[in-house]
């Protein structure tokens, strides 16, 4: 079993439209719906995936909710809620009512000093729902987010896109390493191995997997083998490369550390990170 961990599924030409990718984002702006990632993800392998939120606008939860329903490929969905708005915890027990909805996603404006402690007490309700949440953040943003887990420990917090160091097949900026040490010794704290080759200095990315391997052995070292997922950050990562070479640089990375971590990575860590449930 493979689950990808972190997809985008949009449709510019429904009624409205959407509010990302912008019209002049080039092939990004497009119908993108899991029948279009079966089409390069199966081929890998890859038998499922938790969709992440691509829109603030409150009814795309349930859009994508609904695109769900009817897709079995879909074990799990991120949304996007706002945990600084007063209506908070009535929209979040709305959408968690659906068993596919396992959590939500904030980017780095979750982590202003002024709105911490507000912040903190309504994420707290992720944990009575068995949510997480999502972290979109660069390294300057991980000790607000350090602080976050040790205020609230049993919130299982997911770090996405390798908190966007940026690779040059050497070894990795020393400031991120050590944060990353850090970020691992926490229980509550995850890691996504996703938008990998978005995050190469040399674009297009290199397609060998030794350009890479220096950055994800740091967080094989400093999440180990029960806190690291796949995620591959589609169709976005179609930026930098192709959905086989995406794939590729990490599957030979894994690969060398054992099948007992490499079924870990692929689908367990995920199903302990956001508890969602094989579909039949």
């Amino acid at each position: 079993m493979i689950i990808d961990t972190h997809t985008h599924f949009y449709d510019p030409a429904r009624p409205g439209g959407v509010p990302w990718p912008a019209p002049d984002s080039g092939a990004l702006y497009r119908t993108v719906l899991p029948r279009d990632f079966a089409a390069v993800a199966a081929p890998c392998g890859v038998t499922g995936t938790v969709v992440i939120e691509a829109s603030p606008w409150l009814e795309d939860n349930q859009w994508i909710l609904d695109l769900a329903a009817e897709e079995a490929m879909i074990v799990g969905f991120v949304g996007h809620l706002d945990p600084a708005a007063p209506e908070f915890g009535t929209h979040l027990r709305r959408f968690a009512a659906n068993p596919l909805f396992r959590g939500i996603r904030c980017g780095a404006g979750l982590f202003k000093p002024d709105a911490a402690s507000a912040v903190t007490a309504a994420l707290g309700q992720l944990v009575d729902l068995e949510l997480a949440l999502d972290v979109l953040i660069a390294k300057q943003e991980l000790p607000a987010v350090l602080r976050l887990a040790r205020a609230v420990p049993e919130l299982r917090i997911v770090i996405d896109h390798l908190a966007h160091v940026a690779i040059d097949g050497g070894d990795p900026d020393p400031e991120w390493v050590a944060a990353m040490r850090e970020a691992g010794r926490l229980p509550g704290l995850y890691m996504k191995i996703s938008a990998v080759l978005e995050q190469s200095r040399t674009q297009p990315a290199p397609a060998d997997p030794s350009f890479y391997a220096p950055t994800l052995e740091v967080l094989w070292q400093a999440f180990g083998e029960e806190k690291i997922m796949y995620g591959s950050n589609w169709p976005v990562c179609e930026r930098a490369g192709d959905y086989a070479t995406a794939f590729a640089v990490v599957s030979e990375f894994i690969r060398g550390k054992g099948t007992r971590a490499e079924a870990r990575f692929w689908a367990d860590n995920a199903r302990v990170a956001y508890r969602w449930q094989e579909r039949r």
